[in-house]
């Protein structure tokens, strides 16, 4: 291959990449330096550069639309019920709104300004689309909404649907909410595509996702020839919120791997992203409560539950308690079903209770979010399985699933006064050998002390000289492993610093001072009155047992 060569497959890029500005290959978005680099010639390219330019070709290709649409009659429909405006030839039969079966007014086409400049052409065809979703319905024949969809299989029709491509930078704030810090990091989308139609269900049409963007187009008019084109009427205000939505969503699975935890809380925003108007290929069906899509380009299958599912949401409060008492029970039948006698259960259980109560109440008084009531979802069911391609003339279905990519985040911290980029560690074996070992000592600490006392003889340790301590330190052991041992873990993880050549090397906070001095200050504070004789007697108290445990009681 020739050097000529060689340069021009490398500035080959996609129709929705960054290009850089001296010698036009693609740039690529590096997350620690937040700058678009050339992947030839190695130049950087701004935030802001990057959405200028994109805004230079969205200027273009309306000029180009301007000048294409006078080869073409169109018209619009406007629903009287929802309000949907639909794009059509001045051929097409528009009788009735495909999304609300409201009826619809015809008005002349004037605006090609609201029909967006991309466009992923229709692959699947209107029968074949029917079949995809007949196929569907055989095989869900036991659910009431494939019953009913199949009856309306003659109502499906094919939409280009608008929506906003972002794709670009994002900066998320995210936090665990059963406790711990709040961190920052940052990421990259590529392929989140919002939905700018506010009647249409999101989820619906978001569980039939992804698309192929490499078969991204220019819009031409005559891809929509034969299909009719409904227009985005939703604010920028919640265009804008759709996006930071979308984001948070593709984002959550990743945080909840790296922050170890499925109840996280995810802020994304995505002001620096690239957006792009899109027209996406759609056949929609909805009637009497129904909903069901099928994605244009892959075949995939989306249909709507008829009715909402519910489920309780609990305050951490009653969640311990009813954690206490399925503790409780547990025990007390596993007892009985050894043939435990009543006192025993009674007293044993009893005992338990008064310990899970404590373990419990910590471990969910941790939990951020105070919520408690009946909150309602509609479920989403999917077909399963890879996209339908084409084969010659034949619609062949993949057996490998596309998901959608997602970059993974970059968390950072301030550093010295600098913002670096951080990996963060939290569980490790080491870490939680440690918790146990502190939760340990503390259980045995006079014991621990009593045997250094008494010159390491075991045969002279007296355990019962620490029975006080043991009767307060082992019921709050599994509190003090749980919630200080969890919030140390949590609020003080691991940190590696990564640097440019992809090393990482840990960093160390240095210990505050002010946390010095407050400790200083609350050692002073325990021997001034009026806790210097609380302190004195609490010392002399742990001593004695302490002298009891390493010489036993003295006859």
């Amino acid at each position: 291959m020739s050097a000529s060569n060689v340069s021009a497959e490398k500035k080959i890029g996609k129709l929705y990449d960054i290009h850089c500005p001296s010698c036009g290959a693609p740039a690529y978005y590096d997350i620690k330096k937040r700058m678009y680099n050339c992947s030839y010639c190695g130049n950087s390219v701004g935030i802001d550069r990057a959405k200028s330019d994109r805004k230079g070709f969205r200027e273009i290709s309306q000029k180009k639309m301007r000048e294409s649409i006078k080869k073409f009659e169109l018209q619009k429909a406007v629903c009287t019920g929802c309000g949907a405006e639909i794009v059509f030839d001045t051929g097409d039969a528009v009788a009735n709104c495909a999304f609300c079966g409201r009826s619809l007014v015809r008005k002349a086409f004037v605006n090609p300004d609201r029909i967006p400049e991309l466009i992923v052409p229709f692959e699947i065809t209107n029968v074949e689309a029917k079949d995809i979703l007949k196929e569907w319905c055989d095989k869900n024949r036991h659910k009431k909404e494939a019953r009913a969809i199949s009856k309306r299989l003659d109502d499906l029709k094919g939409f280009y649907l608008p929506y906003e491509l972002a794709r670009g930078p994002v900066k998320c704030s995210v936090f665990r909410i059963d406790g711990g810090s709040i961190y920052e990091c940052g990421g990259f989308v590529d392929e989140v595509f919002v939905n700018c139609s506010a009647k249409l269900d999101n989820q619906l049409l978001d569980a039939m996702e992804p698309y192929n963007l490499d078969e991204l187009k220019e819009f031409d008019f005559a891809y929509i020839a034969g299909h009719q084109v409904k227009t985005g009427d939703i604010s920028g205000d919640e265009l804008v919120r759709r996006i930071d939505v979308e984001v948070a969503a593709d984002y959550r699975p990743v945080i909840q791997k790296t922050l170890e935890a499925k109840a996280v809380g995810v802020n994304a925003y995505a002001d620096d992203v690239v957006r792009m108007p899109v027209l996406l290929p759609v056949y929609y069906l909805a009637f009497d409560g129904y909903m069901a899509a099928v994605n244009g380009q892959t075949g995939k299958v989306s249909v709507r539950a008829a009715k909402d599912s519910k489920y309780l949401i609990l305050p951490w409060w009653i969640k311990a308690i009813l954690a206490t008492i399925a503790g409780t029970a547990g025990v007390a039948l596993g007892l009985f079903i050894f043939g435990a006698e009543k006192e025993l259960i009674y007293v044993t259980s009893g005992c338990l209770a008064l310990i899970f109560i404590f373990i419990f109440f910590a471990a969910y008084s941790q939990q951020k979010e105070e919520t408690f009531g009946l909150e309602s979802y509609r479920k989403i069911f999917t077909s399963k399985g890879g996209a339908y391609v084409r084969e010659g003339k034949q619609l062949v279905k993949t057996k490998e699933e596309r998901v959608k990519p997602v970059t993974k985040p970059v968390f950072f911290m301030d550093i010295n006064g600098r913002k670096e980029a951080v990996e963060l560690k939290f569980t490790s074996i080491l870490r939680v050998i440690r918790a146990f070992a502190i939760t340990l000592g503390v259980v045995f600490l006079p014991v621990i002390i009593a045997f250094f006392i008494n010159g390491f003889n075991f045969a002279k340790l007296n355990l019962g000289g620490s029975a006080v301590w043991f009767c307060l330190a082992v019921p709050l052991s599994p509190v003090f492993l749980i919630k200080y041992g969890r919030m140390d873990i949590y609020d003080n993880p691991w940190i590696y610093i990564i640097y440019e050549n992809g090393k990482k090397k840990r960093y160390r906070k240095k210990i505050d001072p002010k946390e010095i001095e407050d400790f200083k200050w609350f050692i002073k504070d325990c021997f001034k009155p009026p806790l210097l004789w609380v302190t004195l007697i609490m010392l002399l108290l742990f001593c004695t047992m302490v002298y009891l445990t390493a010489f036993g009681f003295v006859e």
